[in-house]
């Protein structure tokens, strides 16, 4: 049994990957200032530390194995207006935190990244030997984060792994997302089924995709977290491991509204809509490296389980 600090643990990501640790048999401790995290979030039986990530030195101590990294502010567009926040919550506060970690000894980190970080892919599926070019404030911070990482490993020994997401979808259990606002693809259609909403908006529908709209890789959020345990026997001391995580094929827009409508029986107002800047026609992910390097293989990879998962926990959110 081990014991680790997850911070941003009462996120949408941050709580699933606590409740597989806890399920493993670990010990765990959660930091999150519920700034967008809930307090109903954190797993039964893990330790809740309500506090920003530069609080982090107060929290840990050698008794920790390691750490697992998921505080950051996270809206594309607002990094692109507010970008001081998110230079300031995403790189000064892993700053203090990793500083914090080399004063306590604590010396295994895994860091969620974000696709984010290649920005306009040259070529598809994305491999972790990309070219690099954030194109909003978001993906550049956590792209500092990863050289920051790098740098620690190389100078202090730190055993560390960074996990570049790609479209995280569906929930476990009693975890899953409760974004507020919400910007991701699923959510937002079962929002217009349920009525909430009058329309899903399909920014788009003449790209040179076989249906004419975007197609993104989804993953399933507890696959994810399977990759998180993975990445923690992974590291190694001295060592930064980059992985992508993705099915490493995508769906398009229209086919995840077919996919809401099979599995909740229910009607999606649609309303085409003129495309988005800077979204790219395919974004998908090559995840043979974690498979590789992490023996990492999603076991839920059918889109209709995605959905049906993150269906089953946004009506039980909602009371129905």
């Amino acid at each position: 049994m081990s014991k680790y600090l997850v911070t941003g643990g009462a996120g949408y990501v941050g709580s699933v990957v606590a409740a597989h640790l806890l399920e493993a048999g670990h010990q765990v401790t959660v930091l999150d200032d519920l700034s967008t995290g809930f307090r109903e979030g954190v797993p039964a039986g893990a330790e809740f530390v309500e506090g920003r990530i530069q609080e982090a030195g107060e929290v840990l101590d050698a008794s920790f194995d390691g750490v697992l990294h998921f505080a950051a502010s996270s809206q594309v567009g607002e990094s692109v207006v507010d970008p001081e926040k998110y230079w300031r919550n995403n790189v000064a506060g892993s700053l203090e935190l990793i500083s914090a970690m080399r004063a306590a000894g604590v010396r295994k980190l895994v860091f969620s990244s974000t696709a984010a970080t290649y920005g306009e892919p040259e070529v598809v599926p994305i491999a972790e030997t990309a070219r690099t070019a954030p194109t909003n404030t978001y993906g550049a911070t956590k792209l500092a984060v990863d050289h920051l990482i790098t740098s620690e490993a190389v100078a202090h020994g730190l055993a560390a792994v960074s996990l570049r997401y790609f479209n995280v979808a569906g929930a476990y259990g009693a975890y899953g997302e409760r974004h507020d606002p919400e910007s991701h693809l699923i959510p937002l259609v079962f929002q217009a089924a349920l009525g909430q909403r009058p329309h899903i908006a399909v920014y788009g529908d003449d790209y040179p995709t076989p249906d004419g709209t975007c197609i993104r890789d989804y993953i399933h959020v507890a696959d994810l977290a399977d990759a998180h345990l993975l990445a923690l026997d992974a590291a190694r001391p001295g060592e930064h491991l980059i992985c992508n995580l993705g099915n490493g094929s995508g769906f398009s827009v229209r086919e995840v509204i077919e996919s809401v409508k099979r599995v909740t029986g229910r009607e999606i107002p649609v309303q085409v809509a003129g495309r988005r800047a800077g979204d790219p026609a395919v974004l998908v992910a090559s995840a043979d490296r974690a498979r590789e390097a992490l023996g990492w293989v999603p076991r839920r990879p059918n889109l209709d389980d995605i959905v049906a998962d993150a269906w089953k926990f946004t009506l039980e959110k909602n009371g129905q």
